[in-house]
């Protein structure tokens, strides 16, 4: 027995070993800090904030010996739950990792409310109601109040109605309080000296939600259902007045702090009744207002519980240090901030990209042959699943998406359709929640004609007044039409509801006997033969059967997980869940991104949402419309909050970052001239050596620098010349077969051998060999005369060009910035024959030319601002640091 106790032991010890020896200093202070004193961590972008808390997890079991089933670690998705569990349970073993209760805010009220439903007066089967379901009920609701509104020219959607509802719930009011709140401010106080209600549009708006909020609310329980806001509400309810249901908690560890709102700050102190609580969050990524998030229960947090202390993490371990000079440069324009820095140990690397273009599908051209060019000059380092296009908001995609299609580009969007919003998933969920819950009236409605068994509106009508009538459900009524219980309705539903009846019957028969989730799905999709049904409803039918064998396959998934877990095996609290409600608990519960293929991922190069991206890191990041009415977002309310989402946008980057802007930009069918985003142009006239308007040549030092903070192997020199002459090859033979080419001619380096390839429309690398020049300054759209076809500026098979700048390209973030205060003044265009040389010159060629090295960026020298002299430079022979960029001027070898 001793030396089995000195094993256990010497097997912490070294865990223990492990898992803080890693840890940098801030971050070791953090995981050691006294589990009696509350503690913020303020954790920067890639800073490690999933690894200290991991870590400090561990500690309070290993080190402080607290139970692992005491401890409650909250995050915000599935996903990174999964993430904390998988590291904890290589430091602590899987069996006590099992036994912490780690989830997001959701999860765990749905855990408790259903052990100790009747504490809040709730049913231990209650629905989980989605989005979906919800505008289902609110939608009749609404109409009653359709000429009211249409007569005061106010346009109300369910959507909106459900949104502010939610505001109200995030703030902790009740539709009564929310009803209140709204009747001051229209009636004003009681006692005032107000003769006469002082009424506006959003006070009319918010009249007609408060009073749909209470019959919304006395909807979903007379459902016996709550919708994803009232899980919380709920929660606060059972941790604030049951003992029982948190007297096992004594550490609370909340994730991403700064984007929880007034409930689930509740929720919080509500379970941390030891009063033992580690935040980890970031003021400066707190972009969820929008969502109710209140950045200031930071402040809150200290002023609740008075012995808190500050920790800051500083070091960034995702990005090199240009980007993230740039990006602290952003947010810290902002004066009210937490003032903390980010610095790193990874090398500068390739300054960020900013460009200019005079529309956005020049904008959107650049980015997809941007793309091509970076995979082939890092020699198969990267694939396309390493570059993401991060967008303001969704809209901005469709240019986007066109130009990575006609580049033959696979793309995927972030966020899309989610998985169990698909209409066959919430098919099939229909019929096992009605199962489960026969009173929850929207899975009834859905279920009941799929597939179609003829049941017009007119006979689902007549079935939900005699149900209301009966006081019975309309599963119980159905099941008594079929068995000559109850008269039929009119018109008459017992030949049509006979299928449905039976195949509840078998699925309640099944889950008497605690048959699993996967086999009731296989089970139902056999009774209502529901891959004919989509065979014959669905175009893409075969892809939409595919989802269900998926479902079937997350069934079993969630069977695997919850095995072993002491919180779905103990039969403590007031009902005993089933396979199946936790099944569904867990498919309602899966967060946005929970369910992505990231095999399939590698293979796309994502659009996103600034929003959507954020906790995520790519080696590439791209963010096109840097514009004012973009960033900040025109109808904003808070500036501050918008300038935080440009800079957590520009810290998802590792390697390489891209911001891009269109000087004209179609909105509503209108072009419209457009401005450089002010949170980019203060910080570049603030600093110009911030940003380049040129891509990196990604030369060998490059690629160096980049696999080194990747930590992937450096391609050799045969792997990168491979790839390129591969790159080259394609686009020439494009260029051949049209005789034109929409895109740009530019030249590039590579192991001694220079050889001129083609990026997209709108933009020419540094390197590139000149077309034309201006006197003043230098053209970025000059015309071009194809030996082969004649070219014109406005077709869109243009080769365009910008012209290699006589100042650093990262002095100028673009040539006719109004930042530099410098005005270009058009050369005349070149003669034919000087247009065709200069063609005949910039065309792919075989043979080896010299290497040219781009200019180093250095401070501003006026010397340099001489406008540009001679035919050499005006036919691309500008003299570079290592010799002239034509291949008719060679350095010896």
């Amino acid at each position: 027995m001793a030396s089995r106790t000195s094993g256990s032991t010497l097997q912490i010890c070294e865990s223990s070993s492990s898992y803080l020896n890693s840890l940098n200093a801030a971050q070791l202070q953090a995981v050691q800090h006294p589990p009696q004193t509350p503690l913020q961590v303020l954790a920067g972008p890639g800073s490690g904030k999933t690894k200290v808390l991991t870590s400090r997890i561990a500690h309070l079991i290993l080190h402080h010996h607290l139970p692992a089933s005491s401890i409650c670690a909250v995050t915000f998705t599935n996903k990174a739950a999964n993430e904390m569990r998988h590291r904890l349970s290589m430091v602590i073993g899987k069996e006590k990792t099992s036994q912490v209760r780690m989830g997001t805010f959701h999860a765990l009220c749905a855990l408790f409310l259903r052990k100790y439903a009747r504490s809040t007066g709730l049913d231990g089967n209650f629905t989980i109601c989605d989005t979906e379901e919800s505008k289902k009920i609110v939608a009749p609701l609404l109409k009653k109040y359709k000429d009211d509104l249409a007569a005061k020219d106010i346009t109300l959607k369910e959507g909106t109605v459900l949104a502010l509802i939610s505001k109200a719930k995030a703030k902790g009011l009740s539709s009564l309080s929310f009803l209140r709140e709204v009747q001051t401010r229209v009636h004003g106080p009681k006692n005032s000296d107000r003769t006469f209600p002082s009424s506006s549009t959003i006070d009319d708006i918010d009249l007609v939600v408060a009073e749909i909020y209470d019959i919304y609310e006395k909807t979903l329980r007379k459902n016996n259902s709550l919708d994803f806001d009232d899980l919380l509400l709920f929660g606060v309810k059972l941790f604030t007045s049951n003992s029982d249901a948190v007297q096992w908690c004594q550490h609370v560890l909340v994730d991403e702090f700064q984007d929880t709102n007034v409930t689930q700050y509740d929720l919080m102190t509500a379970i941390a009744s030891a009063r033992c609580v580690t935040v980890v969050g970031d003021p400066d990524q707190s972009i969820y207002g929008w969502r109710s998030a209140e950045v200031g229960n930071l402040a809150r947090m200290q002023k609740d519980f008075s012995s808190t202390e500050q920790i800051f993490l500083e070091e960034n371990y995702r990005s090199t240090a240009s980007i993230l000079k740039a990006s602290l440069a952003i947010v810290a324009q902002d004066k009210t901030r937490i003032r903390k820095s980010l610095h790193t140990s990874h090398p500068a690397g390739s300054l960020p990209v900013l460009k200019s273009f005079s529309s956005e599908q020049m904008e959107a051209s650049f980015l997809a042959g941007e793309i091509k060019r970076i995979i082939a000059y890092m020699g198969g380092v990267f694939n396309w699943g390493d570059f993401v296009i991060l967008l303001r908001f969704n809209a901005l995609s469709r240019t986007i998406e066109s130009a990575l299609q006609k580049e033959g580009i696979p793309s995927r969007v972030l966020g899309g359709h989610k998985f169990f919003e698909r209409v066959e998933i919430k098919d099939l969920l229909a019929y096992l929640q009605l199962v489960d819950n026969p009173q929850f009236v929207p899975a009834f409605m859905r279920a009941i004609n799929t597939p179609t068994r003829g049941m017009g509106e007119k006979s689902v009508a007549e079935l939900l007044a005699r149900a209301d009538a009966s006081k019975l459900t309309l599963v119980e009524l159905v099941e008594r039409i079929h068995s000559n219980r109850t008269p039929d309705v009119k018109p008459a539903v017992k030949r049509k509801i006979g299928s449905f009846v039976s195949v509840i019957r078998v699925l309640k028969q099944m889950t008497s006997d605690n048959a699993q989730p996967s086999d009731l799905i296989r089970r139902l999709v056999e009774l209502i033969d529901y891959e004919d049904h989509l065979r014959k409803t669905q175009p893409d039918w075969e892809s939409r059967w595919e989802n269900v064998q998926e479902l079937i396959t997350f069934a079993g998934d969630v069977q695997s997980d919850l095995q072993g877990n002491p919180d779905f095996t103990e039969a403590s609290g007031d009902t005993r869940d089933t396979p199946l409600r936790l099944f569904l608990q867990a498919s309602m519960l899966t967060s946005e991104g929970d369910q992505q293929n990231k095999e399939r991922d590698n293979e796309k190069v994502t659009l996103s949402t600034c929003h959507a991206a954020k906790g995520l890191e790519w080696p590439v990041v791209m963010i096109p419309a840097a514009e004012q009415g973009i960033f900040p977002f025109y109808r904003t309310d808070d500036v501050e909050e918008e300038r935080r989402l440009l800079y957590v946008a520009c810290t998802r980057a590792q390697s390489l970052l891209y911001l891009s802007y269109a000087t004209q930009r179609k909105v509503a069918g209108e072009t419209k001239a457009r401005d450089l985003s002010p949170f980019v142009s203060s910080v570049v006239r603030q600093n110009p050596l911030l940003f380049v308007d040129n891509p990196s040549t990604l030369m060998d030092q490059d690629r160096k620098v980049i696999c080194q903070v990747l930590k992937r192997p450096q391609p050799d020199s045969v792997q990168v010349t491979e790839h390129i002459t591969a790159y080259n090859k394609a686009i020439r033979s494009r260029f051949s077969e049209s005789g034109t080419y929409n895109g740009t001619i530019s030249s590039a380096q590579t192991q001694g051998t220079q050889s001129t390839v083609f990026t997209s429309a709108g933009s020419l690398s540094p390197y590139a060999p000149t077309a034309t020049a201006s006197r003043q300054g230098w053209s970025s759209s000059p015309s071009f005369t194809n030996p082969r076809k004649s070219f014109d500026t406005a077709s869109p098979a243009l080769p365009q060009s910008t012209v290699p700048s006589p100042v650093p390209s990262n002095v100028l973030p673009h040539r006719t910035s109004p930042l530099c205060g410098i005005q270009n003044t058009p050369s005349p265009p070149l003669a034919l024959e000087d247009q065709k040389k200069a063609i005949s010159q910039a065309l792919p060629s075989s043979g080896t030319q010299a290497i040219v090295q781009p200019a180093k960026p250095h401070a501003i020298d006026t010397s340099v601002l001489a406008p540009p002299g001679g035919l050499k430079r005006r036919l691309g022979m500008g003299r570079l640091p290592t010799g002239y960029a034509n291949k008719k001027f060679k350095l010896p070898t």
